[in-house]
């Protein structure tokens, strides 16, 4: 009996937990993918990102917790599910001495639904010497590789790991060109980015894990909320400032020597007035982007 695709929810992940002995690398994430979503999975290296994938994947298997794709288990379901898939890999490998030509028309055979137009098309756009052998590349052609590779099939569901990696600004500029194209023909993109200006220009929703956990997850309108504001201060006497500001609604404290942020989501005029009774020597006041934002989540603050 022929299985059944959801086209609605694309993806997922409920309660995913994966251990290596005592190591904990990821631990109990939930996240939900719908169809036409460009999802935005953010997090430093080491956080778990690349491991969620390779669950996703299929490459390896939970410790806990399940996983669907179109509404299929990622594990028992992997071969229908990898038929509607796309993937780029951080790092690529393919056969060396394989010629890019017949490595890309390799990849062509395996689905039915392709068209070499295609290739030629992704070649041009891309600019990839089809001729020298894989080996040959450089590691942003070799991305770009992966990249073409990835499309050949139309999948339902795209997953980049790190796709910007080894590509210049002007591929860069194609790639999420070809991107949006992709995704308004129906396809859903999951991208693993440490770029995260692409990612708060590109993606509708977001998901940041730190030390194998999900710490945000939700529309990026929302998580980017205009009334929160970004606090930098530069004071003497920091420690009379925070005991102030202790009992305020204050999100991702830092503090490092006299310097003190933090992000700030009540009436800023309150915040002034405390304020005014510190000798206040800098201070800075701003909406958070993602890389603000960032960087409360996983600077390591005292």
């Amino acid at each position: 009996m022929k299985k059944k695709l959801d086209d609605k929810i694309i993806m997922e992940i409920s309660n995913l937990k994966k251990n290596y002995g005592n190591f904990t690398a990821i631990d109990n994430i939930d996240i939900v993918v719908e169809k036409g979503d460009f999802f935005g999975f953010i997090g430093p290296n080491g956080a778990g990102k690349s491991t969620t994938i390779n669950c996703i994947l299929n490459y390896i298997f939970p410790t806990e917790g399940s996983i669907k794709v179109l509404g299929l288990d990622a594990i028992t379901d992997s071969v229908i599910i990898k038929k509607h898939i796309g993937f780029v890999p951080a790092d690529v490998f393919y056969y060396e001495e394989m010629k890019v030509s017949d490595l890309l028309n390799y990849s062509n055979s395996f689905y039915n639904t392709t068209d070499n137009k295609l290739i030629k098309k992704y070649v041009k756009l891309f600019d990839i010497p089809i001729d020298k052998e894989f080996g040959e590349l450089s590691s942003g052609n070799k991305k770009k590789v992966a990249i073409i590779q990835s499309l050949l099939h139309n999948p339902k569901l795209l997953i980049l790991d790190e796709p910007s990696n080894g590509l210049d600004p002007l591929m860069q500029a194609n790639l999420f060109n070809v991107l949006n194209e992709i995704r308004k023909d129906g396809t859903t993109i999951f991208m693993s980015s440490h770029i995260l200006g692409e990612v708060q220009k590109y993606c509708n929703k977001i998901a940041f894990i730190k030390n194998g956990k999900i710490i945000n997850n939700g529309n990026i309108s929302d998580i980017l909320n205009k009334e929160l504001k970004l606090i930098r201060i530069t004071i003497d006497n920091i420690k009379d400032l925070k005991k102030v500001l202790k009992m305020k609604d204050l999100q991702n404290i830092i503090t490092e020597n006299n310097i003190i942020s933090f992000i700030y989501k009540n009436d800023i005029n309150e915040l002034i007035k405390i304020l005014n009774n510190f000798n206040i020597l800098d201070i800075t006041i701003k909406t958070p982007d993602l890389d603000d934002l960032f960087m409360s989540y996983y600077k390591e603050g005292k």
